[in-house]
């Protein structure tokens, strides 16, 4: 028996691997996790964001995310979409995730559990895919989603978008990625002198790869989280969850960034060119979570986004801005799980 929270008790986890195909035969995955409870709630599907993996939502703490849903009855699938460091690294695009990844891993939810509607968690950049994917209408199956950090109006801090402008051209030229792992393990020219600017720029703990995530993903001492919101366990865990995250993707965000909300890449039959420009075509309500302190995108992109949806359907959607957090630690802080989780929880049950 595990530990108890909320006076249910988590049980024990076992999880398979369900393979998919993306729709361009991308290969990815599924991962199942269930316990010695039957689920009764429904299906439930867990999105990362770009450079880490399923796994990011179950950190060394007592009770993940994973367990707390479990426990309260849900039936539980991470995606390992084409972003996740489980898979071959590739230049991706949002556009190629929103097209192809989360329609085909919903489908594949669908058939495994018999269910035609389901609910999604969705984090970062597998949340402004998964977003393109709803907007474009191609996951009508999805009811529910809960939307962390950032969705359809990606807003940083001023001195991250001059990085992204100037700093982006110079160093794709050099690299196709950018990955945190160099910032305890470089080798070759490009990664090593990345490495000697990050640390020489950044002081804020003794984890490289902490360090060099804040340097990939924004500007900030840390970007991707608040140190007290870590314990020593978790901030020596993540070492091990970050990897390659391609320029192909800081191109195209930097776009969105200069348009003000989600555009495509252009070429994509099946997505439009401006995700802003008309009514999104989905039913589904949106729960917006952001983290006040978060300094990869600022908590006004998801107040941004409500705005948009509540002006497309008054009294549907709902925004949750969390005191004391930031971009990650919704899922991994130490307590989270008394400060984060019974929010997504109530949002998951929230009638529609």
């Amino acid at each position: 028996m595990g530990h108890v929270s909320s006076g249910v008790a988590v049980s024990q986890t076992t999880e398979h691997i369900v393979q998919f195909t993306a729709d361009d035969g991308q290969r990815c995955n599924l991962i199942h996790s269930c316990s010695g409870r039957t689920p009764d709630k429904g299906p439930v599907l867990l999105v990362h964001g770009a450079g880490v993996r399923a796994n990011i939502f179950r950190p060394p703490v007592p009770t993940t995310f994973v367990d707390f849903l479990l426990a309260h009855g849900y039936d539980v699938w991470l995606e390992n979409w084409r972003a996740s460091i489980d898979l071959p690294p590739n230049e991706w695009t949002l556009d190629q995730a929103a097209l192809y990844d989360h329609p085909a891993a919903v489908r594949k939810v669908v058939e495994e559990t018999g269910s035609p509607e389901i609910k999604a968690v969705i984090h970062c950049q597998g949340s402004t895919s998964f977003t393109m994917s709803a907007v474009a209408g191609l996951i009508p199956q999805v009811t529910t989603i809960l939307s962390n950090a950032v969705s359809l109006h990606p807003i940083v801090p001023w001195i991250s978008r001059q990085k992204g402008r100037f700093a982006v051209p110079v160093v794709s030229r050099l690299t196709p990625y950018l990955n945190p792992q160099w910032g305890e393990h470089a080798s070759g020219v490009v990664p090593r002198l990345l490495q000697g600017l990050v640390k020489l720029t950044h002081h804020e703990c003794d984890n490289g790869v902490c360090r060099f995530s804040s340097f990939t993903f924004g500007t900030g001492f840390p970007v991707l989280w608040r140190h007290e919101n870590l314990n020593p366990a978790i901030h020596d865990w993540i070492r091990g969850e970050f990897g390659n995250v391609p320029f192909s993707f800081f191109r195209q965000m930097s776009r969105c960034l200069d348009a003000g909300h989600l555009v495509s890449n252009g070429g994509f039959p099946g997505l439009p060119q401006d995700f802003a420009a008309e009514p999104p075509r989905t039913t589904a309500r949106f729960a917006f979570i952001a983290g006040e302190l978060n300094q990869c995108f600022l908590w006004q992109s998801q107040q941004e986004s409500f705005k948009w949806f509540d002006r497309q359907r008054p009294n549907h959607h709902s925004l949750h801005v969390l005191r004391g957090y930031g971009h990650l630690d919704v899922f991994i802080g130490k307590n989270a799980l008394h400060d984060t989780f019974p929010v997504l929880l109530a949002e998951l049950e929230r009638e529609i």
